[in-house]
């Protein structure tokens, strides 16, 4: 389905293809030779905006999400695996996101990285280029510590002074009812423009 949002309609390239009940919405751009399989979801809200490259395949039930404050971006001759979920981030040229990774907002993922199945790049996370975060593992900083599933501790470590709903949210975490007003700004933010099919 391509949707427009907000008087953007999404660019796709004639050479590209998109599956019947896969969703497009909103300012997104495919290159030529992309393929968007079966399911997957390219949804650009709130002013934000997505550019996929050339020859890049977003597979069956991925998520590609970008907000006005953090858009979306892919190089050339990427591969976004089954169940992912890519938010926000800037994705250089051959990068394998597999299959049920997550990667957050204002992540940069480097040419030829590699997020094994299951991995995380967390927010304001930096790969150099060519690497690889393992099956499972989760890359939090700049520069990127990779850390096993079962490091909770050095993981917070890092991850805290990213402040997740601050720089995605613009909310203080430390304020009473923080999840109340994280809602009711997206709600606000989403609720302004309404989605129209093409």
């Amino acid at each position: 389905m391509i949707i427009s949002y907000a008087e953007h309609s999404p660019a796709i390239d004639t050479d590209a293809w998109v599956a019947p009940d896969a969703t497009v919405c909103g300012n997104v751009v495919i290159g030529a030779g992309c393929r968007i399989m079966h399911g997957a979801r390219l949804v650009a809200e709130a002013g934000g905006s997505i550019r996929i490259g050339r020859n890049c395949i977003v597979l069956e039930n991925a998520v590609i999400r970008a907000t006005g404050r953090h858009p979306c971006t892919f190089g050339d001759h990427c591969v976004v695996g089954p169940n992912s979920h890519v938010v926000g981030a800037e994705i250089n040229d051959e990068v394998f996101v597999a299959t049920g990774a997550a990667v957050f907002h204002g992540a940069h993922i480097g040419r030829g990285s590699e997020v094994r199945i299951n991995g995380i790049v967390h927010l304001r996370t930096r790969l150099e280029p060519g690497t690889t975060v393992p099956i499972g593992w989760i890359a939090v900083g700049d520069p990127a510590q990779l850390l096993p599933p079962d490091q909770h501790e050095a993981i917070w470590l890092h991850q805290k002074p990213l402040d997740f709903p601050g720089f995605v949210y613009g909310v203080d975490r430390s304020v009473p009812n923080v999840m109340q007003k994280i809602t009711a700004g997206l709600s606000a933010a989403l609720g302004v423009h309404r989605a129209e099919s093409v």
